[in-house]
């Protein structure tokens, strides 16, 4: 019998680290958060180039030096910020207590689904 690494590492991440696919879940999330962090701020220019042409990309970063600063600067803390909550999230995903992950799940879908009332958190 052929034993894939897919299957092993399908087998790892429900049997060893819990079978509610948390870990799975904070991986994906933390992956892309870092990936999008790092192209924010180091290569803010080429993805809108890519996205909106070269022509409006030049646009999108400002008429003045000093509008570009500042949407440089804006873009590059934006993308600092993306990239710690990935770090966080890769760090949360290698905790193994289930009332930590079952608290951690309850806060953060209650306040991403929250209209208004915080309340509802608590």
């Amino acid at each position: 019998m052929m034993n894939f690494v897919g299957v092993r590492v399908i087998n790892w991440v429900f049997c060893d680290m819990g079978s509610s696919g948390f870990f799975t879940i904070c991986l994906i999330y933390s992956v892309v958060a870092l990936s999008c962090g790092t192209l924010m701020m180091f290569y803010s220019h080429e993805v809108f180039a890519f996205c909106h042409g070269n022509e409006i990309a030049v646009k999108l970063l400002g008429s003045t030096p000093h509008d570009q600063l500042l949407i440089e600067t804006s873009d590059s803390f934006s993308g600092l910020l993306l990239f710690a909550v990935g770090i966080m999230l890769f760090m949360v995903a290698f905790v193994k207590d289930r009332d930590f992950q079952s608290f951690f799940a309850k806060r953060v879908g209650a306040s991403a689904r929250c209209d208004g009332d915080l309340e509802d958190l608590f």
